[in-house]
């Protein structure tokens, strides 16, 4: 990675919120599943359980993409790997809105789970290109703004339209007409630095540094929360207080509203002690331990008396969760740089897609005999054990952990 003639912080800026709408469009194909979870279940005659394995389908798939997706966006390099992932995305997106039967639904998620996996590491590569270090958890961030656009406008697409299948095949058009918007950008904004296509096998060296795996084991032990609620929100407000899927809706646009706030704050505790003459790598850990605390809010969820106020705890459970990944996710740069970003941040990836994978069907085991109180605790007090994981890198990365100079 080297230094390039440099455009406008805020020219740079844009072209970080310009991307974060790739984002926008990654999530909305989940979570508008999300949204119509109760019709979805109703026209197949799904349990829980059922869902479950619905859920199970994409994160595998996901899970199992990610290493040669996030590969693979290195050796072709951003601009034309982002291209790539989106518009297969998009017509996987497409596919799910033609499904006619529960097989065909999981396939179609499947496909889509192969592709959304170059979602964040794809970010990660951006930004590398455009941030300086000190600012790229808060890049982290703006990838948030583009999942809370999606979390909002999910329950919103899926109410406009009788069948659910038609919100899909919005989806599929928005990331086809968000790919010519990014090549014009892309080549209008003088980057930062210049990261370019790793066409060399070196890359595959990462697989035996520790550092990876212990990022990889943090990030499963710190995604529970984003397993719960990015896939059960509807579905808890509804079962929970006997809601319909509109009135449930209604109140699940809120929490990923709030996960942008936690992880502009997250990238601000991280941003603030690397001010402070913290390590990079150090600040990033300190957010997370910060974050592991407040993400035992939410326990609060299940003891809530109203939608109102089940929705405050799941939006304060997402504030803290989103606070610590956008400083998790931000580690594997610091430590690799963005010519290996999209590697080790695919790392993370498949961690996060095993976690889904197992972790959805039994969800869906425990709601259906007991309920989401123990679901919580499965989920709240794992990131403890997170943090403990990253701090042995804080010692094992001297060259990557000093601090970076004030700008």
């Amino acid at each position: 990675m080297t230094r390039a003639p440099q455009g406008s912080v805020a020219a740079r800026w844009f072209a970080v919120s310009i991307f974060s709408m790739a984002a926008a469009c990654n999530y909305l194909d989940r979570l508008v599943l999300s949204a119509a979870a109760p019709k979805i279940r109703a026209e197949f005659h799904l349990s829980n359980t059922d869902y479950g394995w619905l859920v199970s389908a994409f994160g595998l798939a996901y899970a199992l993409a990610s290493p040669g997706v996030g590969w693979f966006l290195d050796w072709l390099g951003l601009e034309a790997g982002i291209v790539c992932s989106v518009a297969m995305w998009s017509a996987a997106a497409g596919i799910c809105g033609l499904t006619r039967n529960f097989g065909q639904l999981v396939a179609g998620r499947a496909f889509l789970g192969v592709w959304e996996s170059a979602g964040f590491p794809a970010a990660g590569k951006l930004n590398a290109i455009y941030l300086e270090p000190r600012n790229r958890a808060l890049g982290a961030a703006m990838a948030q703004v583009g999942i809370a656009l999606a979390g909002v406008a999910a329950p919103l697409l899926v109410g406009a339209f009788a069948g659910w299948r038609t919100a899909f095949f919005v989806c599929a058009a928005l990331g086809f007409l968000w790919i010519p918007i990014w090549l014009l950008v892309r080549r209008s904004v003088k980057p930062w630095a210049t990261v370019a296509p790793q066409r060399g096998g070196d890359g595959l060296r990462l697989l035996r540094d520790r550092r990876l795996f212990v990022l990889a084991f943090a990030n499963i032990l710190w995604m529970g929360v984003f397993a719960l609620w990015t896939n059960w929100t509807t579905l808890y407000l509804a079962q929970s207080f006997h809601l319909t899927m509109a009135r449930a809706n209604g109140f699940a646009w809120f929490p990923p509203v709030a996960s942008t706030a936690g992880g502009f704050f997250g990238g601000w505790i991280s941003r603030r002690a690397i001010g402070q003459g913290r390590p990079a790598v150090e600040a990033r850990v300190f957010g997370a331990l910060v974050s592991a605390v407040g993400c035992l809010v939410t326990l609060l969820a299940p003891m809530a008396p109203s939608p109102f106020w089940a929705t405050l705890a799941i939006a304060g459970s997402y504030f803290w969760a989103t606070a610590g990944s956008v400083n998790l996710y931000t580690i594997p740069v610091d430590i690799w740089g963005g010519e290996r970003a999209g590697t080790a941040i695919s790392s993370l990836v498949f961690a996060y897609g095993l976690l889904q994978t197992a972790i959805s069907p039994v969800i869906g085991n425990l709601v259906d005999h007991f309920g989401f109180t123990p679901v919580c605790w499965l989920v709240a007090l794992p990131p403890f054990g997170g943090w403990l994981l990253l701090r042995t890198i804080q010692t094992e990365s001297p060259a990557a952990v000093q601090p970076y100079p004030a700008r």
